[in-house]
């Protein structure tokens, strides 16, 4: 069954305004994700198949276990290349927003200059409320990941013949992370019957997995092991594990991007435990990324408390505070709402 959002007259619509335009960046958020990245240079290699030329265009760097898919070294990021990448936006005709459904989501600069252009802008989302800035948006919050969506937008053109294993290998890529290896909720039967279209392309569904799973250091390995041991903290009365990093820490054992990655899904998977939080601190802020099992909804939390957002059982949030503050305040606010979804 095809997703009913992609409707044929505004694909056809798009595509008028895409075979006309010299200049069409695609976008991804800020500390991009397999799904960020998989999703943008997936639509990068089908309007490439189509004939046509795009940009892809991220705010800042992304991890080392995602450079293997095909197009990451042509990615511009805007922290490294700012002029270049202001330049762009200014004679833009389309922008693509992949994986994010609000401007704020790729940094307060690149968010004020996309909000200024005059382009036409094409969302295609899976998160929950998304705003009103595009002219076509594609938005489905039961999708397991945007590079589902980008599979059926495919699809909804009748190309999927077009599928190439690299772009299958960006596209299944971005659905293996984003779904944690297929175990979500969000995963549906026609999840696994895209897998298995694209693994019938071509794709190498092994050597993916242990290209972005088995890649450890062993700094990254003495760091997990530092914080399991050390930075672990187990709320049983309300069966939720904290997991919290300060920079110094992070500074001391040579973290590098990427090495923090699924942290939060180890404390989750301990038995007993509903609701796991991982708290980090960045340069300039407090990050925070909650996990859930069943439909404790994390994502209103994070909402609610930290100016976050997500999916119900995948959000993230920051807090100005220190990492300290930031804990008790997630151990003050969460129990009343985690009791109030029982009521």
């Amino acid at each position: 069954m095809k997703n009913t959002i992609f409707e044929k007259e505004k694909l056809t619509a798009l595509f008028e305004k895409l075979s006309t335009s010299s200049t069409i960046l695609i976008f991804g958020h800020k500390s991009p994700d397999g799904d960020s990245i998989g999703s943008t240079l997936a639509l990068h290699h089908y309007l490439a198949a189509k004939g046509i030329t795009s940009q892809v265009i991220h705010p800042d760097g992304f991890p080392n276990f995602l450079k293997w898919m095909k197009g990451t070294d042509s990615i511009l990021c805007f922290d490294k290349n700012p002029s270049e990448v202001k330049e762009l936006i200014q004679r833009a005709e389309v922008i693509f927003n992949l994986d994010y459904n609000e401007q704020s989501r790729v940094g307060r600069e690149l968010g004020e200059l996309l909000t200024k252009s005059e382009a036409t802008k094409v969302m295609i989302d899976h998160h929950q409320q998304p705003d009103d800035f595009a002219n076509f948006t594609f938005s489905d919050t039961r999708s397991c990941s945007t590079c589902q969506l980008v599979y059926e937008f495919i699809e909804a053109n009748d190309d999927l013949r077009l599928i190439s294993s690299e772009m299958g290998s960006c596209l299944y890529s971005g659905i293996l992370t984003d779904t944690g290896s297929f175990r979500f909720s969000s995963v549906t039967e026609k999840t696994h019957q895209i897998a298995a279209q694209l693994i019938a392309a071509g794709v190498n569904h092994s050597a993916i997995h242990e290209a972005i799973y088995d890649v450890n250091t062993p700094e990254r390995l003495k760091l997990l092991g530092y914080t399991l041991n050390n930075k672990l903290e187990v709320l049983p009365e309300i069966k939720t594990a904290i997991i919290s990093l300060t920079k110094q820490e992070l500074v001391k054992h040579n973290t590098q991007k990427g090495y923090t990655e699924g942290f939060v899904n180890m404390a989750l998977s301990m038995l007993g435990i509903d609701v796991a939080v991982f708290v980090k601190e960045d340069d300039k802020m407090v990050k925070i990324s909650f996990r859930s099992k069943g439909e404790i909804p994390v994502n209103e939390f994070s909402k609610m408390y930290f100016n976050g957002g997500g999916h119900i059982n995948a959000a993230g949030g920051a807090s100005q505070l220190s990492v300290e503050e930031t804990v008790n305040k997630i151990k003050k606010e969460l129990p009343a709402f985690l009791s109030q979804l029982t009521q």
